[in-house]
């Protein structure tokens, strides 16, 4: 079977389209999972302009919320003006854009509220007396909406302010 999105002919796993009917889902490769995921190398995703007219809405909107991603790219925006989508459908591909709150990891991926992080280095937690080890995994991430460089988290039992730059997304 080939991916929805690219068309390339490798395994395919389902990967679900939230924010729509229940059930929605893609059958797409793990190349394009992993890059949904994380960070998007806009040079695999010209493959969009044949894949947003698939006949599968669930294809459409992932397409659709793939070239949002990437409207820094001229043949991104272009693609995304000529596409067409009933207003129920633009519903559902504005459910699932993410706003870009400049929040990045040490790695430059976005971070987004929920996120699991991984410390890259150990950190002195002030006033509570321990130290948060390399390696912890901080799961569900809060950003701190004012400061980019400041997300919140919990590390053993205690909510704390982390910097971005000693974290990487999971």
């Amino acid at each position: 079977m080939s991916c929805a999105l690219c068309s390339a002919d490798a395994p395919v796993a389902v990967f679900a389209v939230t924010g729509g009917p229940n059930d929605a889902d893609a059958e797409i490769c793990s190349l394009c999972t992993d890059q949904i995921n994380g960070e998007l190398d806009p040079t695999h995703w010209r493959c969009l302009s044949a894949s947003m007219w698939s006949d599968q809405p669930a294809v459409q909107v992932l397409s659709a919320r793939l070239l949002a991603r990437l409207s820094d790219q001229d043949w991104a925006r272009d693609l995304s003006e000529q596409l067409w989508l009933d207003d129920e459908m633009q519903v559902w591909v504005d459910a699932g854009i993410v706003a870009d709150t400049g929040h990045r990891d040490s790695n430059g991926s976005v971070l987004v509220q929920g996120d699991t992080v991984v410390l890259i280095k150990d950190l002195p937690v002030k006033g509570a007396g321990f130290t948060a080890k390399r390696g912890t995994a901080v799961r569900s991430i809060s950003l701190v909406l004012d400061n980019p460089e400041h997300i919140e988290g919990r590390v053993d039992g205690q909510r704390i302010v982390i910097l971005t730059k000693f974290v990487k997304k999971r």
